[in-house]
């Protein structure tokens, strides 16, 4: 404790802003695949929550804490100061995230809504902040799902190129069925710790992954899945399919192939391995 208060007594002296640190985070692990940072909690403070806080929407739905931020807004430096004291003392908790239906076709029950509490929406958004800046370096350009300033239409372009100027016979579309519900978390963790090993950013985010589902005024906790809804879910299945298909893709199944191969993922929508072990020809594997 004594260190990470020196620490972090140093960084407010400094002075940065907390967008020029994301972006010296971001410069070392360009530079230094390898490196695992293990001085980023820090980064979690009024300002980059403020900051946070200001890009969340106004019409969202509240969760189970009945908060919105517009109520939350009444009272933002003293709500602000409060969450990060909170944060660095490690007793923030993320509650659980409401459960409501919409209506889905084909189906009596509906699509099940994930709804977090407002305070927890700011605390994933800070990580996505810092997180971001380590793992935009590492993630393969054919990653087009939920990341800045990547859309469907890029990924479809990406398609449309490799198909027209490329020999292509076979094109293969799949998707991971139940992949944000199933997602294994001890798997995730170990794969964020391969880049952070900071111990209170990995502990708040197994926070968040255990923060369950509330329904019918029970809650539910699973071993699998991430947050439904939460504002990191989206990032942390980037960083899983990273390292279980992206990286599996690149460095061992596009060697094995006589031909030509490309992956293109948007999301969980990707090539399934049992699929692609089928060809060894020339060929283009896209979602």
């Amino acid at each position: 404790m004594g260190a990470w208060c020196k620490e972090t007594l140093a960084v407010h002296r400094s002075g940065e802003p907390v967008a020029t640190k994301l972006r010296r985070i971001a410069e070392k692990a360009r530079k230094e695949p390898g490196f695992k940072f293990t001085s980023l909690y820090h980064l979690m403070n009024e300002e980059l929550l403020r900051g946070c806080f200001e890009r969340l929407r106004k019409d969202a739905a509240a969760g189970i804490d009945k908060m919105t931020k517009e109520l939350y807004a009444e009272n933002l430096e003293t709500n602000l100061a409060s969450l990060v004291e909170r944060l660095h003392r490690m007793a923030y908790i993320p509650q659980a995230v409401r459960r409501k239906y919409i209506p889905k076709p084909g189906s009596a029950k509906g699509r099940p809504l994930g709804i977090p509490c407002f305070e927890d929406k700011l605390v994933q958004a800070g990580l996505i902040q810092i997180l971001e800046s380590v793992y935009e370096q590492d993630f393969i350009a054919d990653s087009y799902g939920f990341r800045p300033a990547r859309s469907c239409h890029d990924a479809l372009r990406g398609l449309s190129v490799t198909v027209e100027n490329n020999p292509i016979n076979h094109i293969v579309e799949a998707d991971i069925k139940g992949f944000f519900d199933n997602v294994n978390q001890g798997w995730l963790l170990k794969f964020l710790a391969h880049r952070v090993e900071n111990k209170r950013i990995q502990r708040m985010v197994k926070r968040i992954l255990k923060s369950g589902v509330s329904e019918d005024g029970s809650v539910t906790i699973s071993d699998n899945g991430t947050p439904q809804r939460g504002v990191i879910s989206p990032l942390l299945a980037n960083i899983y399919l990273h390292y279980a298909l992206d990286l599996w893709f690149e460095r061992i199944y596009r060697k094995s192939c006589a031909g030509y191969a490309r992956l293109i993922r948007y999301a969980d929508d990707c090539v399934p391995r049992r699929h692609a072990r089928v060809f060894n020809t020339q060929c283009s594997y896209a979602a």
